[in-house]
């Protein structure tokens, strides 16, 4: 047994935003109404274990249209598709359900009013991003991808250029205001979205990171390390000095992290399950006589629909509106 008593902060709030959990929702519904197989545009949520859940149950997931087969049932996933999937999904006579995110639709739909006005639009994010290529799906003639402040300097559109900016929902909103702030200055007429577009959960798991992180002497993000807003919260525990690791589970602790921490934080990326970060927590309070505290953190409360298409599906449209219920595997 340890000769000390480890102190565990449980992040507030963590895990599963509501994008996350229509999304899984979805593909849970269109299990029970038609059964598998069915078929997922990308991963439905970058997480591995989500992902590998939902195989168990007969979901296959693909990266291309032409592979799945005619008239089946499609679903796209949370991060959004661009219209040319969209039209393949229909040549193939699939019955396709839209599990893209509310604000990635949000962002879709600026891209394609700012292309209409004559626009060219600034999309800040990181390129090869499934919600990127989704979104520059929408008007690829008219979107420009910027990753860092440095790509600004080299950007040569005059001041002349009617010019806007969008953001990719992920991303750090440090970040974000460093690219941000390097177009202002360079092009001080660029129209801005009328609201921001890095999503309310990533927003309060980073704020959350930022406050609590300083507190601990080591930080343990439960996430896939293709999921972007996971990876941004090791990166805001590490800009405050606190070393931080990024683990699918439990599995991939290495106690040596732990010699001389006393205080860990631990949060989770939006597509991470809970019952991941309990496995993780169990695991530190039987090995290291860790106290579990649960600093008070935003209350979320944030509910999308599932898509209408599942309504269709089921009874032909008669019945009542579906609304997300509890994530249960």
């Amino acid at each position: 047994m340890p000769d000390r008593t480890m102190k565990i902060l449980l992040a507030n709030p963590r895990g599963f935003c509501a994008g996350v959990e229509m999304a899984i929702a979805t593909v849970q519904e269109a299990l029970q109404i038609v059964g598998p197989p069915i078929y997922v545009y990308h991963e439905i949520v970058h997480n591995r274990h989500v992902v590998e859940r939902f195989v168990k149950r007969g979901v296959i997931f693909v990266d291309h249209v032409d592979e799945v087969p005619d008239g089946s049932t499609l679903v796209f996933s949370a991060h959004g598709v661009s219209p040319e999937v969209r039209r393949k999904a229909r040549e193939r006579n699939c019955t396709a359900i839209d599990a893209t995110c509310p604000l990635v639709t949000k962002v879709h739909m600026e891209a394609i009013r700012y292309a209409k006005q004559g626009y060219h639009i600034l999309l800040v994010g990181h390129a090869g991003h499934d919600e990127i290529v989704g979104t520059v799906g929408e008007a690829p003639e008219h979107i420009t991808i910027v990753e860092s402040p440095e790509q600004v300097d080299k950007l040569n559109f005059t001041q002349e250029d009617r010019l806007a900016y969008l953001t990719q929902t992920t991303l750090s909103m440090d970040d974000a205001m460093r690219i941000i702030s390097a177009i202002r200055r360079k092009y001080p007429n660029v129209k801005e979205p009328p609201s921001e577009d890095i999503c309310y959960a990533t927003t309060n798991r980073q704020h959350s990171v930022r406050a609590l992180a300083p507190l601990a002497d080591l930080v343990l993000v439960v996430g896939s390390r293709n999921s972007s807003n996971s990876v941004r919260l090791t990166e805001i525990s590490e800009s405050t000095g606190t070393p931080a690791r990024l683990v699918d589970d439990v599995s991939e602790i290495d106690h040596s992290w732990f010699e001389g921490v006393e205080t860990v934080l631990v949060t989770a990326g939006a597509s991470a399950p809970e019952d991941l970060v309990q496995e993780l927590v169990d695991e530190l309070v039987s090995r290291y006589s860790g106290e579990v505290e649960n600093p008070a953190g935003v209350k979320e409360e944030m509910v999308f629909a599932l898509p209408v298409t599942l309504r269709v599906l089921r009874d032909g449209g008669l019945g009542e509106k579906f609304a997300t219920s509890p994530v249960k595997w």
